[in-house]
């Protein structure tokens, strides 16, 4: 075991890394760039729950870490690569709102996230878990999340805003109770690769019947 600050210090930084790889990806119009980022993301978050597992004796949460590495860090990427590759679409032109403004509103999420984790941080009795204390950075990761699906347009990248999103609840889940119950994280990770892979075949058929993968042109054909 090792000590508590520590332990609170290593989640911190991880916190801060998982959620520099948002931003990122807010920042960049490169499709494959955001699977790496995704990737990357999934990593350190796997380590999290290492952390958290080897620091405080909830070695259940391992299997959470394998699965999180093996199926988000490696398994996903690789299906969202296949399918930029078969699409032969690489980057984003357009955005509901440009880059520069969406960095600006993602600061703003973070903030708010901040004021809305920290007094339930400080709520808390002394003895508090230390992993409580990335509450702030998850809300943010899942609230950029939900901007990502917001602000692009290609289903690709709203697929990673999705997962991203995701990242951030499962790092929620962490900070607040050690995970969920292993059956549970277990049924929730297979159910993500397999949405990931339905999404993937989806995302091929549309751009193979309609040459795009844009939203707002499927919503005009729709309409």
């Amino acid at each position: 075991m090792f000590d508590a600050q520590s332990i609170n210090l290593s989640l911190e930084i991880l916190a801060v890394a998982i959620l520099v790889t948002a931003f990122l990806i807010v920042s960049s119009r490169s499709l494959l760039f955001y699977v790496r980022l995704f990737s990357v993301q999934s990593f350190l978050l796997g380590l999290v729950a290492v952390v958290v597992a080897t620091g405080f004796g909830e070695f259940h949460i391992l299997v959470a870490a394998v699965l999180t590495i093996g199926v988000k860090a490696i398994a996903i990427p690789y299906v969202l690569n296949k399918i930029i590759d078969r699409i032969k679409v690489h980057k984003e032109i357009e955005f509901n709102l440009n880059i520069t403004t969406s960095l600006l509103v993602c600061g703003l999420l973070v903030i708010l996230a901040d004021s809305v984790g920290k007094p339930i941080i400080d709520a808390q009795v002394m003895h508090a878990l230390p992993v409580s204390k990335v509450l702030p950075e998850s809300i943010a990761m899942m609230m950029i999340g939900l901007f990502i699906m917001l602000a692009r347009k290609q289903a690709v990248s709203q697929i990673v805003g999705l997962l991203t999103l995701e990242n951030g609840l499962f790092l929620s889940g962490l900070s607040i109770t050690y995970g969920m119950p292993l059956i549970v994280e277990i049924g929730i990770f297979f159910d993500i690769l397999v949405a990931a892979l339905i999404l993937g075949v989806f995302v091929f058929r549309i751009n193979e019947t309609f040459d795009t993968v844009s939203v707002d042109t499927l919503r005009r054909l729709k309409d």
